[in-house]
Formats: C-alpha cells, structure tokens, sequence
C-alpha cells in the first residue's frame, strides 16, 4: 500500500502518517526499488492502534510508552492515569457549569453587575454600595474587579469581608460619595491645584485602620510595595494628572500610617 492508501484505511491523513514516522511513533516500511513506502498490513494494524489510542485522550508520547510495552502492563496503567484525569476535569467543568448557572439566574434578575462576572464576594459588595453616577465611583468599581482577578482567592476574601461592613454604613458611603465627587472636581485641574493636597490626606484619613492591615499585609506577601511597581504606576496613569496627584498624596500618608502600625 501507498501511504495515502494506509492512511485512508485506518482513517488518518497522510501528513499524520508522515508526522508520525518522523515522531519515531510509527516505523518507517521497507522502500521499494522506486523509493516508494511499501505498507502492509501489520502497519496498518498498527496505525489504526495509534488512533484508537490518541482518540481516547493519550498524548503521543504516552502512546510511545503504550507501544514499547508489549507486555501491555503500561497500558493499563496510563489508562487508569488518563481516566483520573478525565474525572478532575469532569469536576472542574461541574464547579464552572454550577457557577455560569449562578450568573445567568443573575443576568435574568438584573442583579449581575456591570464589572461581572465576579466573584460571589465582590459580587455582593459591588450590590451593597450605594448607586452612584460618579466617575470616579465607577473607576473604583473596575479597580475592584481587576482586584477580584489579580489578588490571591484567601486575601481577596478577607479584602472584600472587610469592605463590605463599610459599604452598608451608610455614614461612611455618605463620606466616601463625597470624596468622589471632590475627585470628580479634579478631573481637568492642573496637578498643584490647592485642592489637591487636603483631598489626599482626607482620602487617607477615610482608610479604616483594619483595612490599611490588610493592605500592608497583601503588599509584603507580594514582596513589594503596590504603589512602587509597574502595577502601581499603571494605577495612576488610570486617573487624570489632578486625580492622580490626590492619591499619590494619599499613598504617600498612608505609607506613614502603616509604618506607625507595625
């Protein structure tokens, strides 16, 4: 047989054969005089195993060790290995079939918030803060969903646990929708307006003591100070040259602030 004629046999194409020679998977025949492959049947025997095997999942160097047994002992074990594999990934796509199903009941109720798909827990701090028609409140919410990706799942939780008693008070969410505002006010002013020294250090002095904990911790995990690296620097240039003079006033009081805590 020719090898587009094997190929069609054990119903691969002849590039998959060829691939497989080269691999060293499936064994070059003997040429006949005018260079031609001469296949026989033992090799068709042997390619339609290779398929049968790629079909139920193995990798082409699990198939090597497949064939190199002949005893056929690997082969019940990688079977057994894949079968394993197959169940974890049946639990991972329950888990996210289970949590898409959460989403879409959100979708359909409106609850879904426009930052979504988030986590549970963000999800339910995103929908106690007070609505607000802010920008700046807006930016704050992606801050909070970029936060939702990047941050490690145990400090992510605690951030938004944290978080979410001060979104309930409705005291400080009053306090917290002023600032915005007052940062809102900055979005064309020049970076040495007068109103921006005292707006940082009130962005500062609004930072419950526990929070800036977690934060200090978070950071010392990462190895590095947030408002130090590329992250950080990518953080200001989100907000206006006004805006982002405020928070780096902010960062700045902060900065001592944690050190007085230590």
């Amino acid at each position: 047989m020719r090898i587009g004629e094997i190929a069609a046999l054990a119903g691969v194409t002849p590039r998959t054969v060829r691939h497989y020679h080269h691999l060293g998977l499936f064994p070059e025949p003997e040429r006949l005089p005018n260079g031609y492959r001469d296949y026989r049947l033992r090799h068709a025997v042997a390619l339609a195993r290779i398929r049968r095997l790629t079909e139920l999942g193995l990798g082409l160097a699990e198939v090597r060790d497949v064939l190199a047994d002949d005893a056929g002992r690997e082969l019940a074990e990688v079977l057994q290995e894949l079968d394993d594999d197959l169940a974890r990934q049946a639990a991972a796509i329950a888990g996210r079939r289970a949590r898409l199903g959460g989403l879409i009941e959100q979708a359909r109720a409106g609850l879904l918030p426009a930052e979504g798909p988030v986590s549970p827990e963000l999800a339910g701090l995103l929908g106690a803060l007070t609505p607000s028609d802010s920008p700046m409140a807006a930016k704050d919410r992606s801050h909070l969903a970029l936060l939702d990706t990047m941050v490690e799942p145990e400090q992510r939780d605690r951030l938004f646990a944290a978080l979410r008693p001060l979104a309930e008070d409705s005291e400080f969410s009053g306090r917290v929708q002023e600032l915005y505002e007052r940062l809102d006010d900055l979005a064309d002013a020049v970076p040495d307006d007068a109103r921006v020294g005292p707006l940082g250090d009130e962005l500062a002095a609004c930072m419950p003591g526990e929070l800036l904990d977690l934060m200090v911790e978070g950071a010392q995990k990462d190895g590095a100070q947030k408002a130090d690296s590329a992250f950080g620097e990518a953080f200001l240039d989100d907000f206006a040259p006004a805006q982002a003079a405020a928070v780096r006033r902010m960062l700045a009081a902060l900065a001592v602030r944690a050190g007085e805590r230590r």
